[in-house]
């Protein structure tokens, strides 16, 4: 089995700037190759991550492997969160 976090393919997509996201579900996407947070509504939405994006992410070391069901990322920054001053 892959090392790497199991996300399910459909919730790794391309924007429509062109950009790898995985979406977790919280309205924002993490920009698979930078590890950035951003803000992130439907109509953002460009198209299913191809083989050939995610061979290109794997061929720069951001995800361990993928199939038809799954892509397995590697370590991604965690969220940011708030702190109470």
């Amino acid at each position: 089995m892959p090392r790497g976090i199991p996300v399910t393919r459909s919730l790794v997509f391309v924007l429509k700037s062109g950009d790898v996201v995985v979406d977790w579900g919280d309205g924002r996407v993490q920009d698979v190759l930078q590890g950035e947070f951003r803000p992130y509504d439907e109509s953002d939405y460009g198209r299913p991550a191809t083989d050939s994006d995610l061979e290109h992410l794997k061929n720069n070391g951001r995800i361990e492997a993928y199939d038809a069901y799954m892509v397995y990322i590697r370590t991604l920054p965690e969220v940011p969160s708030k702190t109470i001053d």
